[in-house]
């Protein structure tokens, strides 16, 4: 009877989770969590509504990790395991405050730093604020704070991914029960996954039908934050990296651990305010980690202005005419026979690429034009001539980057260039073009990495910047705008206008700022645009650029349903990613021989193309102006490989896009819309809307609109 006594608590300790004797608790109707009232560790969160107990083992629970490096020792942690709370207190029913003095170090014995958080919690969602105060020596790199000791799934049989907003489309990294080490083989000790928030100011840790919404509650960037994922003790196996479904294996507790680190780099005597992290746990799929995302967004974003002709339904060409190896491909004066075959077949702008000296990716910050293909005059006047055909020129440029093989960063520019804690310069690889040499990577231009918090600097991107206004075109492009090359993060080169080190991206804001009052005195109309524009810099370039696969799932188009994003079309019958472009309402680029051909090189692409945008004029109201669902509010029943999207218009009336993904084979589907309407569907084929009863057939690498009248 014993043993069944113990077996039966165990079970129960398993299922519900076990609290420490001691805890100080915050409770609504959603969210349950506890901190251990003698350490101040998070020993206990649970989901109220669905059940799911996040944090289940209270002697697994941690408060937080500092790295504070000696000077001859950088392995020098404060492990929360290790400390006391001088003070746990609830100081409202919705907040609790938690206080550390004196810290105790691994190598450094006791040190002069207080540690305080306030974590409150209002309609489900926790948020975690602290307060460090420095008065030790060292500089304190990092603090690991929220801190999960035991991130639990919903089920033994459960499943969990990490999202974030990536390259246009939803990231996505197995957790549970699959878990890959990141960090390689002899880099950490336990399996390791690190993902930053320079891309994403949310992360989703997703099961199949809720999940765990995280945010780093401060647009503006001041520095980095980085989603630690640790599995303990390890995996099973090294092949399939599958995690222990046991509690223990081998004496050692499995758990996965889960952190945010702030790096923080606080110089010695100094107190710095913690950016504040949302956690909230939800029911649903991505959607609706996301919708918290919008709300959030929606407090604090301010749409930039589109000119009227991008916000329309329109379609580009991009179009490259010289490269760092002199290839020469197109004169400014031979420009207008693009600008005419544009006019022509209804496409709306040339992305010009390789215009300016040396060529596309040489050169660069430079925006001088390049003698070997004409003057500035020339080039000006193949942009008046074109525009004045009604097809606008965008200019491709970049800023973010020095060519080191250029006089000018020998002479100058590597006075703001980025250096790491050696002082030794980081430098982005650069891209190789066309010649054998430089396919091979031998002469490749290599390129230093620009400071854009260096006022400095800015104020000379400002002037090549001012030469590309010059111009007279509609707008520009930068390219890897969101970019500033693998591993460069923190500047730490003195004398570049501010106390280093600093987080580069905490620069973007002031660089678009900067540029934007540039163009606003010249053309308010003129448009800004980038290449994979991270979400918070769209205020200022609103129109992004990038490339998508199959699979791709549209964050970004769910969070911004009318933003003007825009993707690669390459194939000579690309008809599958013309169909992803329609289901996403995404604008197209056309880019034969990867852009570096006319839009009528290939005419079963542009044909098609032609009639995708036809349809979406037809039916604006539901497939351009309508608020973009994803796969929400319908469902799609199909007897083959299929996708599909819906689009619900202000007065309700809805749209479903279903594309086949079958190469050979005709799709019959099945579109099941809640108390729907008169149904009609459409083709890009066969615009003319029919009367339609909610099947339809779809033949291989076709679309199908059904709408409701």
């Amino acid at each position: 009877m014993k043993h069944r006594c113990l077996l039966a608590a165990w079970v129960i300790w398993l299922g519900m989770g076990s609290l420490a004797p001691a805890a100080v608790t915050l409770e609504d109707n959603s969210v349950r969590v506890d901190f251990d009232a003698n350490s101040g560790a998070l020993v206990h969160l649970e989901n109220k509504s669905t059940g799911w107990v996040i944090e289940r083992r209270p002697d697994l629970g941690v408060s937080f990790r500092l790295h504070a490096p000696l000077p001859n020792q950088r392995d020098n942690f404060v492990l929360g395991q290790k400390q006391r709370a001088v003070s746990v207190q609830k100081i409202s029913d919705h907040e609790i405050r938690i206080e550390w003095k004196n810290l105790a170090s691994e190598h450094g014995g006791n040190l002069p730093i207080d540690f305080i958080s306030d974590v409150t919690l209002q309609n489900g969602a926790l948020k975690f604020v602290g307060t460090l105060i420095n008065d030790s020596p060292l500089m304190i790199e990092t603090i690991d704070y929220p801190y999960f000791g035991d991130l639990s799934a919903p089920a033994r049989d459960a499943e969990m991914q990490f999202h974030t907003a990536g390259y246009g489309g939803l990231t996505s990294d197995e957790i549970y029960p699959v878990f890959e080490n990141e960090k390689g083989y002899c880099s950490v000790a336990f399996p390791t996954k690190m993902i930053d928030s320079r891309k994403s100011l949310f992360g989703l840790i997703q099961s199949t039908d809720q999940g765990i919404y995280l945010e780093t509650e401060d647009h503006t960037q001041p520095y980095m934050v980085e989603y630690t994922f640790e599995q303990h003790p390890g995996y099973v196996d090294a092949i399939d990296h599958l995690v222990p479904k046991e509690d223990a294996i081998s004496g050692m507790p499995v758990h996965l651990e889960f952190r945010t680190c702030h790096y923080i780099f606080e110089h010695p005597h100094s107190t710095k305010n913690l950016m504040p992290i949302v956690v909230q746990p939800y029911r649903g799929d991505w959607h609706a980690g996301a919708d918290i995302y919008k709300q959030w967004r929606a407090t604090w974003f301010k749409p930039a202005h589109v000119p009227a002709w991008a916000q329309d339904v329109n379609s580009w060409l991009q179009l490259q005419i010289n490269a760092p190896e002199d290839n020469h491909r197109v004169a400014y004066r031979d420009l207008l026979p693009y600008g005419e075959e544009c006019a022509a077949n209804g496409v709306s702008a040339i992305q010009l690429v390789g215009w300016n000296k040396g060529g596309q990716d040489g050169g660069d910050p430079a925006q001088n034009t390049e003698p070997a293909l004409g003057t500035r005059e020339d080039l000006r006047k193949a942009i008046s001539d074109i525009q004045a055909r009604g097809v606008k020129m965008i200019l491709f440029a970049k800023l973010n980057w020095a060519d080191l093989t250029t006089d000018w960063y020998k002479k100058e520019l590597y006075k703001y260039q980025m250096t790491d804690p050696y002082g030794v310069p980081y430098q982005q690889h650069g891209y190789s073009y066309y010649t054998p040499t430089q396919l091979a990577d031998i002469n490749t231009h290599r390129r230093a990495v620009m400071d854009m918090l260096s006022p400095g600097y800015r104020d000379i991107a400002g002037r090549e910047f001012n030469k590309v206004l010059d111009l007279g075109a509609a707008g520009w492009l930068w390219d890897e705008v969101s970019g500033h090359g693998q591993g460069v993060l923190y500047n730490f080169a003195p004398g570049h206008g501010y106390e280093p080190p600093g987080y580069i991206y905490a620069g973007d804001l002031p660089m678009a700022q900067q540029l934007r009052a540039a163009a606003d005195k010249m053309n308010p109309d003129y448009l800004f645009a980038g290449e994979a524009v991270q979400d918070w810099l769209m205020q200022y370039y609103p129109l992004s650029y990038f490339r998508i696969g199959g699979s791709e799932q549209p964050v970004q188009r769910y969070i911004d349903p009318q933003a003007p994003l825009m993707v690669a079309v390459t194939g000579f019958d690309d008809r599958a990613m013309l169909n992803m472009i329609l289901l996403d309402r995404y604008i197209i680029s056309y880019e034969p021989f990867n852009f570096k051909g006319h839009v009528t090189d290939f005419p079963l692409t542009l044909a098609y193309g032609k009639k995708i945008d036809a349809l979406r004029r037809k039916y604006k109201s539901y497939l351009w102006d309508a608020d973009f669902r994803d796969t929400l509010g319908a469902k799609v029943e199909a007897d083959g490989r299929h996708r599909y999207s819906v689009f619900q218009r202000p007065d309700g009336k809805r749209a479903v896009v279903i594309i086949s993904t079958e190469n050979s084979k005709t799709v019959t589907a099945t579109v099941q819309l809640p108390h729907a309407g008169v149904l009609v569907s459409a083709t890009p084929e066969k615009p003319d809307d029919k009367p339609c009863d909610g099947s339809v057939t779809i033949p291989p690498r076709s679309a199908v609109v059904v709408m409701e009248q």
